[in-house]
């Protein structure tokens, strides 16, 4: 009964989330037609891809990965190899040629994103059968460090990937649909996952992977595909993050980029869906709020000195260091956003009002 009712919540939310997505789609070119705004909101949705695969990895399976970003370089380069115009392509390898193979080769879009997907879940494969039988902080560095050698390999490989000097010229999309449809595919795909058999053997392995291979759990095998699946949408994300910009490069992938999700899957609770998807938009659209803490700041005459680059980034530490001490566990903890928790929650505030 129980966990029926929690099955129902999550799918009411994931509803709700749908109805709210495709009508923020449906505004996008009438009425939201500020760029910037369209951009942070895209941005937004990528990250929330990315955040919630880690997730899958971290929060449901018990597994310390830290190498999104070297996924995410992955399905980025992918893109931006495949779908960039055969004739832009001279210019943009113009220090040293294009490998002749993939020189004449041009894909759609879809095509390119579910391949640079592919080939993320395969390296993560082939990474995780050796990386995953470490456990806590070594499988952490171990992942960090093949994180840093994807990158370091497209810097390097020129002939593929142009070197440090990246790709332009990228096909850019028009339209929030691609963004939000994406993104919601892909969260509607993790929900469903972790609610099926697959699922419920992830939670087992992190509670206590003893005890799950005791009940006949295959542990390794659970772990490659947890690991395969997060890497496969971390290269969706990556594939989107490079026709969001339209350009790719090396120094976009660094691990710090890494640390970003880790921070959106804590603060909204680790093993929490709902909450890695609110933490995600808050994060996101809160760096940008804050953008006006980096600028210079003159009242009456008087310039204030502590206004200047990177002061956003102190204020924002701040303000999750306040929110952790309240919600230690995140925001939703292990829980998924529901009508009931809306309905416990207004209930409270006016029990305290009274």
């Amino acid at each position: 009964m129980i966990n029926q009712r929690k099955e129902h919540n999550i799918k009411a939310y994931i509803l709700l989330f749908i109805i709210f997505a495709v009508f923020l789609t449906l505004l996008d070119l009438k009425y939201i037609g500020d760029e910037y705004v369209r951009r942070v909101l895209n941005l937004a949705a990528i990250y929330t891809i990315v955040s919630v695969s880690m997730n899958l990895v971290n929060g449901f399976t018990g597994l310390f990965s830290l190498g999104q970003a070297g996924f995410m370089a992955i399905g980025a380069y992918t893109v931006a190899i495949f779908t960039v115009p055969l004739e832009s392509r001279a210019s943009i390898f113009y220090v040293v040629p294009q490998n002749p193979v993939l020189a004449g080769i041009q894909i759609p879009f879809v095509l390119a994103l579910i391949l640079g997907g592919l080939l993320a879940a395969l390296v993560a494969i082939l990474i995780g059968i050796p990386v995953l039988r470490l456990k806590s902080d070594y499988l952490a560095i171990a992942t960090l460090g093949f994180s840093e050698i994807i990158r370091i390999v497209f810097t390097n490989a020129k002939t593929i990937t142009n070197g440090a000097l990246g790709i332009k010229s990228i096909p850019r999309m028009p339209t929030m649909w691609v963004f939000f449809g994406v993104m919601i595919l892909s969260v509607a795909f993790i929900v469903f996952l972790i609610n099926s058999s697959y699922g419920r053997a992830f939670k087992a392995i992190r509670e206590d992977a003893v005890a799950a291979e005791a009940m006949g759990i295959n542990l390794f095998k659970h772990k490659v595909m947890s690991f395969a699946i997060g890497a496969f949408f971390a290269g969706i994300g990556g594939g989107l993050f490079a026709s969001l910009l339209g350009t790719v490069d090396p120094k976009q992938f660094y691990f710090t980029m890494t640390y970003n999700f880790l921070l959106m899957i804590v603060l909204g609770g680790m093993g929490s869906i709902s909450g890695t998807v609110i933490a995600s938009f808050i994060v996101t659209i809160g760096l940008e709020v804050l953008r006006f803490f980096d600028n210079p700041l003159t009242l009456f005459g008087v310039t204030i000195p502590i206004f200047r680059a990177g002061f956003r980034m102190v204020i924002f530490s701040a303000l999750l260091m306040i929110l952790v001490l309240f919600f230690r566990n995140g925001l939703l903890g292990q829980k998924e956003l529901s009508w009931g928790m809306v309905r416990d929650w207004f209930g409270q505030r006016r029990r305290y009002k009274r």
